[in-house]
């Protein structure tokens, strides 16, 4: 019998998990033992990359071209749909902030009216999250504020570590300011976004209103590429 060639065993991997899946899936789910390479998740992604097999859903996600249609329709995008491909891209990264986030012994928060909005490998949020009910760590209408917040990070205390706010096409103004309102709070601030976004972000930051936020590095800006790059391998610390 022919030994399957790394691509192929990939491809396979691939079907097996209905049609798509994340690097971090792939690297638990590819059989890499046997591989002649000193770093055969970097092969992986290499793989996926550069053969027309495979097809991008967002830079940590990937697909079989010959399932393409079905998995855009199970993950609800609709091809030249720019509002589906952003809820999509929004919620995706909410995902991803969520198992990071319990990787590190979080409790994981997303607000409930995200509950069933589909995420990473076609589940919906409340299957990642560890809760829509939001602890009760401070007076009513601060945890009513901080309710909408896209995740929060919760300590064993359950008290706020870190607050994140993805800002795909969102007003970064609005985040800031729901910063602002928890900012008595001993706790990290988070804009995830695009990195072309971050000279708004830097421009908004700047203005007076927000100048408790800039204190002491309270508020930081990560891109979309270093948190795709914390999931791929939950070991490294970028946020």
């Amino acid at each position: 019998m022919n030994k399957k060639s790394q691509k192929q065993q990939v491809i396979d991997a691939i079907r097996q998990n209905g049609g798509y899946a994340t690097f971090t899936k792939l690297n638990q789910i590819v059989d890499v033992s046997q591989w002649a390479s000193k770093t055969p998740f970097a092969s992986i992604r290499r793989i996926v990359q550069q053969n027309n097999e495979f097809f991008r859903i967002q830079p940590g996600m990937w697909a079989l071209t010959e399932n393409k249609e079905h998995v855009l329709n199970l993950l609800e995008i609709k091809p030249g749909n720019k509002r589906s491909e952003d809820i999509f891209t929004h919620t995706y990264y909410q995902g991803i902030i969520v198992e990071i986030g319990k990787h590190k012994g979080f409790q994981t928060y997303i607000p409930a009216q995200d509950k069933n909005q589909k995420a990473i490998a076609n589940v919906v949020l409340s299957d990642l999250a560890m809760t829509t009910q939001i602890p009760p760590f401070s007076y009513p209408e601060i945890t009513q504020r901080a309710k909408s917040v896209d995740v929060i990070w919760f300590n064993d205390r359950n008290m706020p570590d870190t607050f994140f706010e993805v800002e795909h096409k969102t007003d970064i103004k609005n985040s800031l300011l729901k910063f602002m309102d928890l900012r008595d709070f001993y706790a990290s601030f988070i804009i995830v976004a695009n990195k072309v976004r971050e000279p708004q972000y830097q421009d908004v930051l700047s203005r007076p209103s927000f100048a408790e936020l800039r204190k002491n590095n309270r508020v930081r800006f990560v891109p979309y590429d270093k948190v795709d790059g914390q999931y791929a391998s939950l070991a490294m610390q970028v946020i």
